[in-house]
Formats: structure tokens, C-alpha cells, sequence
């Protein structure tokens, strides 16, 4: 277990007739960044809640960093060693940034004379440096979302739980989250990140949990969930005949004009369609393989589920 930040083993929780979490488990390894993609409504919320101890499961177990979330105490000290960013916060808007985590601080529990040194190092981190002395309620939304961040590194935690971190920001916002999120598994810290910004998951996870109605429906590295089985072709001298007789050979192609896609071609097929579309009279000019999206994989799940 020592290289598991998270593990959940059957986990559930039902609110009266309505079941939010129906039989979750995965597992998280330390040090990486691990994408909980989900619907609206999947128990991705209710997961998180039970994993900080927000809320008390109705069955199963998860263990975070070691601790059993039943074992009230050990799990209460692992607790201590998270950063979380929530998906909805707000802070009282009279103090200032440096206040609000002066108060995180207190809260941790860290030290008085590693204050100045620890909201400095932070405020850094997320760009808000030159506004540690403003006061909350002119910030916009997304530095307000920066300052969150700000929180959720104080003390430099072992795991960082975010929810949605980067759903308040422009495209230079994201960039930077981006880089701090893969500053954070440079430096050995896990991340835990509930995002629907698909394309941001797709960028900076190492592995990723899709669920749907409480329970994890797929889960693996990107390089094996995304499937690559369409190969994009740029070709010339392919007349209707040409594309018919292809067509019969198994190799059906999309689009007009030179640029055209074969669904279903990978592997060791690729130049078989190369020969065939030699042997027809076709020009070739190039040929590359076409890896879905993640939002692709994630639609096709949902929809086979």
C-alpha cells in the first residue's frame, strides 16, 4: 500500500431511496496526476466527500494515504496531509489574499514562523504575488480561483484533491494550472482532479477513472482508453471506380477530394490500404493514424453503459 495514495473498494453511499454511490473502486498511485471524469450526477461529488471525510459511506472502504476512512482517527491525520480545492467557495470578502491563508494556516496547523515563508512560496505558485495585499472581494472570479489553489498547496500536502480547478479561468489560466498541476507530480505529490474540461484531463493525466451511475466504468492510462483505429490519408487519382473497388476490399474511405479518412484501419492494416490504393491508380502523399479524443472515448462509454 505504501505506493497508493487512494483506494476505494466497493464503495457506496445511498441518501434515503436515492443511491449516489453504488459499488466504487479504483486505485490511485502516489505521485501521479488521476482524472475522476464523470455525467452530472455520477457520485463523483459524493466520492470526494467521502474520501475527506465529509460524509460517512454507506458500505465499503477506501483507504487514503494509508488510513481507512472507518479508522475515524488514522484517517483524520491522513486528512491533514490533503489540499483541497472545492468546486464552490467563497471567502469573506473584507481580508486580504495574505489573510486568507494566514487563516489556512492556523487551520493546518502550521507553524507561526513557517507563515510568511509558506504564503509567499504559494502565492507565487499561482500568480498572485503582487496581490497578497488586496483584498478578496476585488478580485475577479478567476483570481479568486487562483487564491483556492493558493489554499489547497499550503504545507506542501502529499495529496491534492481539485475539483473543477480550472472552470473559472481564461486559456492563460488553464495554461498555468496546467504547469503547477505537473509541478506538483515533479515534486512526488499525487493529484486527484474532477474536471469535464475534457481536453484539460487529456493533457496533464496519467491515468483516468470514467463513472456513470456511481461506479467506474473504465479506467487505464490514456494510451489505453483512447483507441486509435482510423487512419487520415491525403491521396490523388482515386476515381469512383477506384473508391468502389476499395470499398469491396474493406477499405472504405471518407470525405472528398484529396484528403480523406479510412474508419477501422490500424496495425498492421495500414499498408495493406497503401498497397490497394497503389494498385487502384491512386497517388499517395500521406498516411497517419487518428487517435480519439478523450471527449470521444467518454461519449462512446456513457453511451455503451
Amino acid at each position: 500500500m505504501a505506493d497508493v495514495a487512494i483506494e476505494t473498494v466497493d464503495l457506496a453511499k445511498r441518501y434515503g431511496r436515492i443511491q449516489a454511490l453504488a459499488g466504487l473502486s479504483m486505485r490511485v498511485e502516489r505521485g501521479s496526476i488521476f482524472g475522476f471524469l464523470g455525467p452530472n450526477g455520477a457520485g463523483k461529488t459524493t466520492a470526494v466527500k467521502l474520501l475527506l471525510g465529509l460524509a460517512r459511506p454507506s458500505a465499503g472502504e477506501a483507504v487514503v494515504l494509508g488510513a481507512p476512512i472507518s479508522d475515524e482517527r488514522a484517517h483524520r491525520e491522513a486528512r491533514a496531509r490533503v489540499g483541497y480545492l472545492p468546486e464552490l467557495f467563497r471567502y469573506p470578502g473584507w481580508l486580504t489574499a495574505r489573510e486568507v491563508l494566514a487563516a489556512h494556516c492556523a487551520l493546518a496547523r502550521v507553524e507561526r514562523d513557517r507563515w510568511d515563508g509558506e504564503i509567499r512560496e504559494v502565492l507565487t505558485t499561482v500568480g498572485l504575488s503582487e496581490r497578497a495585499g488586496d483584498r478578496v472581494q476585488g478580485f475577479s472570479k478567476g483570481m479568486q480561483q487562483r487564491l483556492g489553489l493558493a489554499v489547497a498547496l499550503l504545507a506542501a500536502p502529499e495529496l491534492v484533491v481539485l475539483d473543477e480547478p480550472t472552470s473559472a479561468l481564461d486559456p492563460v489560466g488553464r495554461r498555468d494550472v496546467r504547469e503547477i498541476v505537473r509541478a506538483l507530480r515533479a515534486r512526488g505529490t499525487t493529484v486527484f482532479l474532477n474536471s469535464h474540461l475534457l481536453s484539460e484531463v487529456e493533457q496533464v493525466c496519467d491515468r483516468v477513472a470514467v463513472v456513470d451511475q456511481g461506479a467506474v466504468i473504465a479506467m487505464g492510462t490514456l494510451a489505453e482508453l483512447l483507441r486509435t483505429d482510423s487512419v487520415r490519408v491525403r491521396a490523388t487519382g482515386l476515381t469512383a471506380e477506384a473508391r468502389a473497388s476499395l470499398a469491396r476490399e474493406g477499405f472504405a474511405l471518407e470525405g472528398d477530394g484529396e484528403r480523406l479518412v479510412a474508419p477501422g484501419v490500424s496495425g498492421d492494416r495500414i499498408p495493406l490500404l497503401v498497397e490497394a490504393l497503389v494498385r487502384v491508380g491512386g497517388r499517395m502523399y500521406a498516411v497517419e493514424p487518428v487517435q480519439e479524443t478523450l471527449e470521444q472515448r467518454f461519449l462512446a462509454l456513457l453511451k455503451e453503459h
